[in-house]
């Protein structure tokens, strides 16, 4: 018995193999390509699909028949499907900024499918024969199990916005809403392996990366950012901390935009002195730097602003004839990309009363670069751990498949 996870992402495509243990039998990736010369931040569709359901078929081939399929994918973007269930629209991805003119009206930052839909709708733009709203990999779901219309769990309903989180049940009134199940549920058969509606991909990683879901926090560092840490009940939040749905439980969760990126555009300034990568360099002299005992720049991060406040910019202090030197500069940005994080965290245990006990580090900022783990070390005071498998969302889109199909519900 085995099962395959698939993550639909912005960039690619992901999907792993667990067998009935938890181990990794198989992996691919599949980058896209998928955005459209379009106005705004849209993708095609049919173009990820029918790249997912290739790499899938390839997987099966060689391993055979799975015992279960679980998806997950970006959870605020939005696409529209007719009466028959095939898409009519782009797919409105989390980066498109279309309802920013919305945004302070709903309290719904753009990118959210929720803000954009309204946009579409006062702007008249919505195909005449979309019927239903669907999120990405729901919509792989839905055709791949020859339904007519979506199905979406809480977890993705909650990424568009306008979402009760204690009720789990939209706030906002329009017929194009696709059915909501409150946990997960099995959706249908693709040629008779069945598939379960879609986790939100910040919950999948969760689940794909954390040997031990009670108190251990999970910093995740790839283009952006995110912590987050699991309780049992509904809290209230507001501000830079939000609450998201994780099956019958939740998630506090932390994003930042500018989390690996700003490493990335610090390297990219770099590199355009020197004429080459310079990754290992930045490492090897922010090591020797530390080692020496000088004083790294103060760097706030948020080059990019934030959801709740978007003309947010990043600012550098602490500059001084010593310390006026690249690695300085290095040392600052990691610390900045953490920083914010752990503000989050904090924030965190105030609204639980509890610390976490042990932390967890994913994406590929974090894989690949030791420095950055050991300064997160330090940072939150916790010792550090590696998830088990590299793609871990589509891992915990596999072990969540495993865990509905063992109690089999029905829809």
């Amino acid at each position: 018995m085995y099962y395959i996870g698939i993550d639909t992402g912005t960039t690619s495509i992901s999907l792993a193999a667990l067998s009935d243990d938890g181990e990794l039998l198989s992996t691919r990736t599949v980058n896209h390509g998928a955005f459209l010369p379009l106005p705004g931040r849209v993708q095609d569709p049919e173009r990820i699909k029918s790249l997912t359901i290739s790499a899938l078929d390839e997987l099966t081939a060689e391993l055979g028949r799975p015992s279960g399929i679980g998806f997950t994918g970006q959870m605020h973007g939005i696409l529209y499907v007719d009466a028959s269930g095939r898409a009519v629209s782009p797919l409105y991805t989390w980066q498109d900024t279309r309802g920013d003119d919305v945004r302070s009206r709903l309290g719904v930052p753009s990118g959210y499918g929720m803000a954009t839909h309204v946009h579409l709708q006062e702007a008249g733009e919505i195909p005449a024969s979309a019927v239903r709203l669907s999120t990405m990999s729901d919509y792989i779901a839905e055709v791949m199990c020859s339904n007519r219309e979506p199905v979406i769990s809480s977890e993705m309903a909650a990424g568009w916005g306008c979402f009760d989180l204690e009720r789990k049940e939209f706030t906002i009134s329009t017929p194009y809403l696709p059915r909501v199940v409150k946990g997960y549920a099995v959706v249908g058969e693709y040629r008779g392996v069945p598939v379960v509606c879609s986790m939100g991909d910040n919950q999948a990683s969760f689940k794909g990366s954390v040997r031990t879901e009670a108190g251990t926090l999970l910093v995740n560092v790839g283009t952006g950012s995110q912590v987050s840490l699991m309780v049992e009940d509904y809290l209230p939040v507001s501000g830079e901390v939000e609450l998201r749905p994780y099956g019958e439980k939740y998630l506090l969760v932390g994003s930042a935009l500018c989390g690996g990126r700003a490493y990335a555009m610090l390297e990219k300034f770099y590199r355009e002195l020197a004429g080459h990568e310079c990754y290992s360099m930045m490492e090897e002299q922010a090591e020797t730097f530390l080692k020496s005992g000088g004083r790294a720049w103060e760097v706030d991060t948020r080059f990019m602003g934030t959801r709740a406040d978007p003309a947010i910019r990043g600012t550098v202090r602490g500059i001084s004839e010593e310390n006026f030197t690249p690695p300085a500069f290095t040392v600052g940005v990691l610390r900045g990309i953490l920083a914010e994080l752990h503000g989050m965290y904090t924030k965190m245990t105030e609204l639980t009363g509890r610390r976490a006990n042990s932390l967890v580090c994913s994406g590929n900022g974090m894989r690949k670069n030791g420095l950055m783990r050991r300064l997160a070390g330090e940072m939150f005071g916790l010792s550090v751990e590696l998830p088990p498998n590299t793609e871990e969302a589509a891992c915990g889109a596999a072990m969540c498949a495993r865990e509905v199909l063992s109690q089999r519900p029905s829809m």
